[in-house]
């Protein structure tokens, strides 16, 4: 009897260990605890589009556009994060441009046309949501980094930095969330409660997950792969001006959350991070680019749009 007892704790005691171990992957894909804003309904914007493969296929593909985020110091971080999001940081970046929406289904296989490159997938071949997600506006999901840095590539672009992703989504003012310093529970696609999305939304419909300079999206609809080597203390170690990534690492960073998120960690400085060759239905991109005058490619989906900031909120008091 004494032996099947401990058999049995030891048994309990493995079942424990490999719930445990799975919890940082189950964090990254379903989110983390769940707030009191998981409880709250709100009214449904409901978009058909987004759920419905037949009507999303209907619409036409979105113009591609550039932001310019203009040159110049912003908060890199916050104290009030996680360790590897500390510690907050007053650093400087030259000008860039980032896409004002994620990559889309529409501009992916124009890549995938053109040059040959596998498609837009899941590994295996069961994927619940597939049907779901390819509207031609929806983000490209179920890419690995590598097949986003290929695209970028393509387009004569580059995956965006940590530290540039962070300021064209925050602004220069230290805010927590793209709108401000208080969280909105239906300000972004996120899990918390019905919001009429039930996978990724076409790419800049939650017109309120809008970031000073008007890139879209940043809070939530999918996460998104960024070049840099994931390290947890980055924070402390970026050089004062144009930052870069740490040399090697296991892991690439993830920046911003998806549908799938709730919990409290929806800040923009949150940092995830993930094997570079993952693909899932919660990951996509965007690209960026040094300056207007180099880096632009003629091919694959038309001629994109270069538009200034809207930098109006960038003047909000910073949080104390």
């Amino acid at each position: 009897k004494l032996q099947r007892g401990f058999s049995l704790i030891t048994a309990i005691f493995l079942l424990v260990v490999l719930f445990a171990a799975s919890l940082p992957v189950i964090a990254i894909l379903r989110g983390t605890v769940s707030t009191p804003f998981e409880a709250e309904p709100r009214p449904a914007e409901q978009d058909q589009g987004a759920s419905n493969p037949e009507l999303a296929s209907a619409e036409e593909p979105l113009e591609e556009e550039l932001v310019v985020i203009p040159a110049g110091p912003f908060i890199f971080g916050t104290n009030r994060g996680g360790f590897d999001e500390q510690p907050e940081r007053r650093i400087y970046l030259d000008q860039f441009l980032i896409d004002r929406y994620e990559v889309t289904n529409a501009q992916y296989a124009a890549f995938v046309k053109a040059t040959g490159h596998r498609k837009s997938g899941p590994p295996s071949r069961y994927a619940k949501n597939t049907l779901r997600m390819r509207g031609v506006n929806q983000p490209a999901v179920y890419v690995s980094w590598e097949d986003a840095k290929a695209y970028c590539e393509w387009r004569g672009r580059r995956l965006p930095s940590e530290a540039e992703w962070e300021k064209a989504m925050r602004g220069p003012d230290g805010r927590l969330w793209p709108w401000g310093n208080v969280e909105v529970p239906n300000a972004a696609n996120w899990a918390r409660v019905d919001d009429g999305f039930e996978v990724a939304a076409p790419v800049g419909r939650v017109k309120s997950d809008a970031s000073p300079y008007g890139v879209m999206d940043g809070a939530g609809n999918v996460m998104e792969w960024v070049n840099d080597w994931y390290l947890e203390g980055a924070y402390a170690a970026a050089s004062e001006r144009n930052p870069e990534s740490p040399e090697y690492g296991t892991y690439k960073v993830l920046r911003g959350a998806a549908y799938t998120s709730s919990g409290s960690d929806l800040r923009i400085t949150a940092r995830s991070k993930m094997m570079l060759d993952f693909r899932d239905e919660t990951i996509g991109f965007r690209c960026a680019q040094s300056s207007a005058e180099n880096g632009r490619s003629s091919g694959g989906v038309g001629p994109e749009k270069i538009i200034g900031n809207r930098s109006s909120r960038g003047s909000e008091t910073r949080p104390k």
